[in-house]
């Protein structure tokens, strides 16, 4: 598959072409960076506007074969000269998102530029300082006129950058969407909570647990984090972020899986939610444990308890086993609580300390 180049890279790139524009007063079709993987980004200069103080110009964003929005968006720079000796100021415009939320990699204010992209742009437009003897200062804006509504389809809105996209990029490469790239978003909206002093953190699986969650508690989508099948993974983040309690809440189709000790719920890693459910039965004959082995789903699996009169009973015992594999995995640290629900019965059990815990949640979404 294809690896593309982040924003990070197409900000510098740009913001290199401008800075040798300015300096030298000739145009720049093309310039070279080194991202910080290592790997050379060759890049076209588009849009190219030069004044006597001020030098604008762009770089398309290749994503490769990652399923980027921003892919083909531009990304500019207008470099100008400033008072400030040898420095290089950034900061962002149109479209650039600015941070409002503490818990980002920029603090609250801040244009939503991250680190590794201000080094890239600082390191690049430095590298052109050198070679033309120049000892003022530059100033750097990074605008992306289509960035506000873009932003609109990311994460940004939820985690307080408000106005555009994010610069971003810890290697310069894009590479098509791994899973490292899905836990480090998760990891970034619990590290944000805790920073906003949260000690519970509110999780669900998917978009099925965050309706449950709205329809029966009234908790809007920004009270929870999405951990997809991560469920591993995100509680590992749980407890290095040093979070008090856990609330998850989930389907019993995820759920089942984590009974078993599943703590990567994709289907690639196998099932084993029937067998789930039939290890909390004691008393089903062997063509009625059969049954519920032949039905595709978890909801049919109910319906069948129910039908039996176990219902509860069997919920009751899957979700015992759930916490303790969830409580395991955090360790004592953190206190966890569990709600499992299907989307026909609704709520199917909850631990002992749930109610308390979505009471807290509620406190704190009332401000």
């Amino acid at each position: 598959m294809k690896s593309g180049f982040t924003t990070g890279s197409c900000a510098a790139a740009a913001s290199k072409a401008a800075a040798y524009m300015l300096l030298s007063g000739e145009e720049k079709l093309n310039i070279d960076i080194m991202t910080p993987k290592g790997v050379n980004f060759h890049a076209d200069i588009l849009e190219i506007s030069i004044e006597k103080d001020r030098v604008s110009c762009a770089v398309k964003k290749y994503s490769g074969d990652d399923p980027d929005i921003t892919n083909g968006t531009l990304i500019f720079s207008e470099v100008s000269f400033c008072k400030e000796s040898g420095e290089v100021i950034i900061d962002g415009g149109k479209g650039v998102g600015r941070v409002t939320k503490p818990g980002l990699d920029q603090p609250v204010g801040n244009a939503a530029i991250n680190s590794v992209p201000r080094k890239m742009i600082t390191d690049a437009l430095k590298e052109v300082m050198d070679a033309f003897d120049y000892e003022g200062g530059l100033k750097v804006k990074i605008y992306i006129p289509e960035g506000e509504e873009l932003a609109k389809k990311t994460f940004n809105p939820k985690l307080g950058i408000v106005g555009g996209l994010s610069v971003i990029g810890t290697s310069g490469v894009v590479e098509p969407m791994s899973e490292k790239a899905l836990t480090h978003t998760i990891f970034i909206e619990l590290r944000q909570k805790r920073a906003l002093g949260q000690t519970l953190a509110l999780v669900t699986p998917g978009n099925y647990g965050r309706d449950f969650m709205s329809k029966e508690y009234g908790f809007t989508e920004d009270m929870s984090v999405k951990c997809s099948d991560f469920v591993g993974d995100t509680l590992d983040m749980i407890k290095e972020l040093g979070f008090e309690k856990l609330l998850f809440v989930g389907h019993i189709g995820k759920l089942s899986k984590v009974a078993l000790g599943v703590m990567n719920t994709h289907s690639k890693y196998g099932d084993g939610r029937m067998e789930a459910i039939l290890s909390c039965t004691e008393n089903l004959k062997e063509e009625e444990k059969a049954e519920i082995l032949n039905v595709a789903t978890t909801e049919e699996a109910v319906n069948i308890l129910d039908r039996y009169g176990i219902r509860d009973m069997v919920m009751n015992s899957l979700l015992e086993k759930i916490n303790l594999n969830i409580t395991n995995r955090l360790g004592a640290e953190c206190k966890a609580e569990t709600v499992m629900y299907s989307r026909q019965h609704g709520l199917l059990a909850e631990t002992a300390g749930a109610k308390d815990a979505i009471e807290q949640l509620k406190r704190l979404q009332e401000g």
